[in-house]
């Protein structure tokens, strides 16, 4: 039952990536995702609970492929974690991708869905402190207000740069140079003493 699960979230990001979140239709969804449409409702009941789970699922996918680590790799200090935590939202992966426009798509549709927005707010604000503790152990005697304020220039700054470049404008290699300088530019912003 978990496998049907996941392979709707699944195709509930690829439909939204691909046809926005007004063009999600369950029928779409079940062919997508080899279900019916009844298994989609028994899971979701409803058009709303749809959308909440596949926010869930995008939030916790993005989550694993931006703190997932080689265990051969040579151990990050906190900057670097940082920085390839923020820089592995802009990967030239398939499901990076998807999971960046569907996000996106998701975002702009809470401005008329208030269900969506308060779902959508939770999520960005676990996002923000995630981002802000990352800074904390860069510069711990930094006040909460002063993480905060980096950490909310930083997310959304990934958001904006994401948009551009998954939209053509914005060169990949130029969005991850513009986030490695704003990175420096929120750090040398933070109190040291």
């Amino acid at each position: 039952m978990a496998d049907r699960r996941t392979a709707i979230m699944e195709g509930a990001a690829r439909v939204i990536a691909r046809r926005g979140v007004r063009g999600l239709r369950v029928e779409e969804l079940a062919a997508e995702a080899g279900v019916s449409t009844a298994l989609i409702y028994y899971h979701f009941k409803d058009r709303a609970g749809i959308l909440r789970a596949t926010l869930e699922f995008i939030n916790d996918r993005a989550g694993r492929y931006t703190t997932q680590r080689d265990p051969s790799d040579p151990t990050l200090d906190a900057r670097g974690e940082l920085e390839q935590t923020l820089l592995l939202e802009f990967q030239d992966d398939p499901g990076v991708r998807e999971n960046s426009t569907a996000w996106g798509e998701l975002r702009a549709s809470a401005v008329f869905d208030p269900d969506l927005r308060e779902d959508l707010a939770g999520a960005t604000l676990v996002w923000v402190q995630e981002v802000a503790e990352l800074l904390g152990r860069i510069h711990p005697v930094a006040g909460v207000a002063a993480l905060t304020g980096a950490a909310e220039r930083l997310t959304a700054l990934v958001e904006g740069l994401s948009s551009r470049w998954l939209s053509g404008s914005l060169p990949l290699g130029h969005a991850r140079e513009l986030m490695v300088s704003s990175i420096t530019a929120e750090l040398d912003r933070l109190p040291r003493t």
